[in-house]
């Protein structure tokens, strides 16, 4: 079994709620997410991250707003709606379940 496979799927099943999360500080530009995202050690790439925050978008858990740049084309801050904001609760819920859950059982591993 590959190792690396492995580890690459456990980060992908947790970026949404990574990036909402983060989103929920303050709305966002995509290369402000993967700075972020990289801080916290989560490689991401902008071919990753875009279809995902379309698809939050799509699921009415995003908006944007476009701003004009000095330094290029217009760019899109993404921000948390309510809808959002639930669904952020709830993965929030199941992942200090999830971590409890997992803690107890690899504790004397």
């Amino acid at each position: 079994m590959n190792t690396e496979n492995t580890k690459a799927q456990m980060r992908k099943g947790i970026l949404e709620f990574c990036i909402l999360s983060l989103i929920n500080n303050k709305e966002m530009y995509v290369s402000d997410l993967i700075d972020e995202l990289k801080k916290g050690k989560l490689d991401v790439v902008e071919g990753t991250l875009y279809p995902l925050l379309t698809r939050l978008k799509n699921g009415e858990f995003l908006a944007y707003r476009w701003e004009e740049s000095t330094s290029g084309p217009p760019r899109k801050y993404y921000q948390i709606t309510e809808k959002g904001k639930t669904f952020l609760s709830e993965l929030l819920n199941t992942w200090n379940e999830l971590t409890e859950s997992v803690n107890q059982i690899t504790k004397n591993s």
